[in-house]
C-alpha cells in the first residue's frame, strides 16, 4: 500500500495489484520527487509505465489540469482506475491500455508538460530514449516540458541526448534523473498553449 503525500487528496491511500509485474513508486521517492518539481497548477501530465497511477495522481491532487495514464497490464490498468476514483481525481484523467512504445505512435492528450517515465529497470535506456524521441517526433512535449525517469541508481547509463539533463537525486535505491525538452528552434521558457480539446476525458484501449 502506498498514499498520495499531499494536495485535494493528500493521505488517501492507493492499492497495489498483487504480484511483482508493479512496482509503485515509494512514498520518501515521492516527496522528493515532486518537492524538485515544485508548482504543478495547470500541468498537463503523462504518466508513462502507470503502474498504480501514482505519480500521475499526485499531480492531479497538487493542481495539474489532467493526465494521461498509459499501462500495459491490464490487471494494473483496473488498479489505477480504481485509484483515480478513491482520489476523487478521474474526472481529469484518461486512461489508456498500451505499451508507452505503441502510445508513443500516436499519442492523445497532448502536448504535455510533464513526462514521468518508470518503466521495469530491466528496460535500457536506449530503449526510453527512443520511445520519447517518437512522443518529441509526434509534438507531444511543449517546449521546457519537464521529463523524470526513475532509474536503479546501481545501473548508471548516458542521459537521453534529445533532452537536456538537469540533475540527479537519489533518494534511497531510486535515482531520478530530472530533464528539460528544449527544440533548438524554441525559447527556453515553456510556451504552455490553451488546450484545444474541452471533451470529458475517457478511457482508451488500445490494440
Amino acid at each position: 500500500m502506498t498514499r498520495v503525500i499531499a494536495g485535494t487528496a493528500g493521505g488517501r491511500p492507493l492499492a497495489v495489484p498483487d504480484g511483482r509485474r508493479t512496482r509503485p513508486t515509494g512514498d520518501r521517492v515521492k516527496e522528493a520527487l515532486f518537492s524538485s518539481l515544485g508548482d504543478l497548477t495547470d500541468a498537463v501530465v503523462l504518466d508513462l509505465f502507470a503502474g498504480t497511477g501514482g505519480l500521475g495522481i499526485e499531480s492531479l491532487s497538487r493542481g495539474a489540469a489532467r493526465a494521461v495514464f498509459v499501462e500495459q497490464d491490464r490487471r494494473a490498468v483496473a488498479t489505477v482506475r480504481a485509484n483515480l476514483d478513491a482520489a476523487d481525481v478521474a474526472g481529469r484523467a484518461r486512461v489508456i491500455n498500451s505499451s508507452a512504445e505503441r502510445f508513443a505512435t500516436d499519442p492523445s492528450g497532448g502536448p504535455f508538460d510533464v513526462v514521468f517515465v518508470d518503466p521495469p529497470y530491466v528496460m535500457a535506456m536506449h530503449d526510453i530514449a527512443e520511445t520519447l524521441q517518437v512522443l518529441v517526433d509526434g509534438e507531444a512535449l511543449r517546449s521546457g516540458a519537464r521529463v523524470v525517469i526513475e532509474r536503479d541508481k546501481r545501473h548508471p547509463e548516458p542521459p537521453p541526448r534529445l533532452l537536456s539533463h538537469d540533475r540527479d537525486r537519489t533518494p534511497v535505491e531510486t535515482v531520478l534523473r530530472y530533464f528539460t525538452y528544449l527544440p533548438a528552434t524554441a525559447p527556453l521558457a515553456s510556451t504552455r498553449a490553451a488546450d484545444a480539446s474541452d471533451e470529458p476525458l475517457r478511457d482508451e484501449v488500445s490494440s
